[in-house]
């Protein structure tokens, strides 16, 4: 009769990972997080576009996402992923585009967050700092790990948590030679923060949704979904909706592909093969590399300080990739 140390089960059959199967899942990791990094120096790209469009901040949201639709769904058609489902397919794909009312409700999830996320972001910067709008959009990580704990029974430990606080940490000090405190910045103070909740509720969803729809997918139908919620909006703002030059187009061109396109589409495929939470901190390179972005394109000072802040973010992201 074998004894309790030989019956124990070991982390890797825990796991359901083979040993021969541990280096392909390190090798798809790896790949993972240089898909997050390289997605969230793209989408560091987002505020220089932003600066240079010739169009108001709502307007230039939602053609963020308008102008990103016809390429993700071409993708999504090159790759046959309408309504394709990863692991699990309860109802078959549909043909033309079509999909189950179920499908299209869940792919409507992360439309929803997005859009209030980009909404309630330029409202914030309406009403407060660029600097206390940024610092506290830069929370995600704080809720990502919050809700995920509170949603979904996720366990945290102890070592994340430290991690997580030296990498918002270094996102303060990044930007907080800018940050002002008054009572008339409250409310967009407060906008700053329900930002952070809605785009933490965003990585959430798109990683639920990474269970079930391939990349292109979720990317079509959230970009479709977000410009539907953001055009009203635009249309209230009472911003102009037309470039009056070919150079605002390629600006906005740029927008949608570079950073939504192409760096949310590597998002999108990072949290296929990582933790939510562990992704949203890796995402904190973004406030980092739009300081260098701004510094090379727009001639913004870059800092001691804010050179500080990038490597303690830097430093936060490798101490969570640890403990994750």
């Amino acid at each position: 009769m074998p004894d309790a140390s030989s019956a124990r089960i070991s982390p890797t059959e825990e796991s359901g990972l083979t040993t021969a199967a541990l280096p392909r899942h390190r090798t798809t990791a790896t790949w993972a997080l240089a898909a997050l990094l390289f997605g969230g120096v793209a989408i560091a790209l987002s505020p220089i576009f932003v600066r240079l469009s010739e169009l108001g901040p709502t307007a230039t949201a939602f053609y963020r996402t308008a102008l990103a639709v016809p390429a993700l769904f071409l993708w999504m058609q090159a790759e046959g992923s309408i309504g394709r489902r990863v692991r699990r397919t309860p109802q078959p794909a549909t043909a033309a585009g079509r999909l189950p009312p179920r499908a299209a409700l869940a792919l409507a999830t992360p439309a929803f967050f997005l859009a209030g996320d980009l909404i309630l972001w330029h409202w914030s910067i309406h009403f407060t700092s660029v600097a206390n709008a940024t610092l506290l959009a830069n929370f995600t990580p704080i809720f990502v790990t919050l809700f995920g704990f509170l949603l979904f029974g996720q366990r945290v430990r102890p070592a994340f948590l430290g991690a997580l606080a030296v990498t918002v940490a270094g996102a303060a000090v990044l930007v907080g030679e800018s940050v002002s405190l008054s009572r008339t910045s409250m409310v967009g103070d407060a906008l700053g923060i329900i930002t952070a909740m809605f785009y933490a509720s965003y990585i959430l969803s798109v990683a639920r949704l990474r269970t079930q729809f391939g990349t292109a997918a979720i990317m079509a139908w959230t970009a479709l979904g977000t410009s539907v919620l953001l055009f009203p909006a635009a249309l209230a703002s009472g911003e102009s909706l037309w470039p009056a030059t070919a150079y605002g187009w390629s600006v906005l061109l740029g927008l949608a592909l570079v950073s939504h396109s192409i760096g949310q589409s590597t998002i999108t495929f990072a949290l296929a093969h990582l933790p939510a939470s562990f992704s949203s901190v890796g995402l904190l390179v973004q406030p980092a590399m739009a300081a260098v972005f701004a510094w090379a394109i727009l001639g913004e000072p870059l800092t001691v300080a804010k050179m500080a802040g990038g490597a303690i973010v830097l430093i936060g992201i490798l101490l969570a990739k640890r403990a994750s």
